[in-house]
């Protein structure tokens, strides 16, 4: 089963999920995730060839959206989801083929569209660190700008670090030749899932364009939108206090 970090206790609220994006951890939404859990619990996880959960050699939306079910089985059944980007489209890919196991849905700043940009870019430039000669975390982000990544992604990737053993806590090579996979969101999904769901953006990112909404409302008809101003893809953690409040709001409606 998937690693995950527990916040908080139960409650009479439903347990919410949090899902993160590609190249992230639930270590990454860690203040987020404690902050909402003062009503509820919130369990964070690794996504397979993320963080401490298991490498494995495919990595579709099916099969993360199984992974994501075993967990929510595992705490009782049904929960909140929350995923961001490829955790975006894993959850709604849970919610479309295991619809008993989620109540509420939110989905950050991910639309269920295949996207042309690639994130390869960002592979390739995590193997140009030197693992061997790594003392700190400051070293690979030297590393990291000289491959030309931006500062903000230079700290989120050496999240995932394993420093003492030398390695990156990512599956480089699966994620690699799975990446159709990821920029893609499956044909073989089908269906509708008619709970209360809530597309999330960032108002400067284009990820979630007007006419990606039929296609949205097709799989959730009862979807509602909002943007969090100033924010872009990364909208979380561009602006948390907000993304927080939006969330919390959401998640608490009657």
């Amino acid at each position: 089963m998937l690693n995950t970090i527990s916040h908080g206790s139960a409650t009479d609220q439903p347990p919410l999920l949090i899902v993160h994006g590609l190249y992230g951890s639930a270590r990454n939404w860690g203040v987020i995730a404690k902050r909402l859990s003062d009503t509820r619990q919130v369990i964070a996880v690794d996504q397979r060839n993320h963080g401490f959960s298991p490498w494995t050699a495919t990595h579709s939306y099916p099969e993360l959206a199984a992974d994501l079910a075993e967990v929510i089985q595992a705490h009782g059944g049904q929960m909140d989801v929350l995923g961001h980007s490829m955790g975006g489209k894993a959850a709604m890919t849970l919610a479309l083929q295991h619809p008993e196991l989620v109540r509420r849905l939110l989905v950050a700043d991910i639309a269920p569209v295949a996207y042309s940009h690639s994130q390869i870019q960002f592979i390739t430039a995590m193997r140009t660190v030197d693992l061997a000669t790594l003392e700190r975390r400051s070293d690979a982000e030297a590393q990291l700008s000289a491959a030309g990544v931006d500062p903000a992604l230079q700290s989120f990737f050496t999240q995932s670090l394993d420093i003492p053993n030398k390695r990156w806590r990512l599956n480089l090579d699966t994620l690699e030749a799975e990446m159709p996979k990821v920029l893609s969101f499956p044909d073989a999904v089908s269906g509708q899932w008619s709970g209360p769901a809530l597309f999330l953006s960032g108002a400067n990112s284009d990820y979630v364009q007007p006419e990606h909404r039929p296609r949205i409302k097709s799989l959730f008809p009862n979807a509602k939108f909002a943007k969090i101003p100033g924010a872009g893809h990364w909208l979380h953690a561009e602006k948390p206090r907000e993304f927080e409040a939006a969330a919390r709001m959401f998640l608490t409606a009657s």
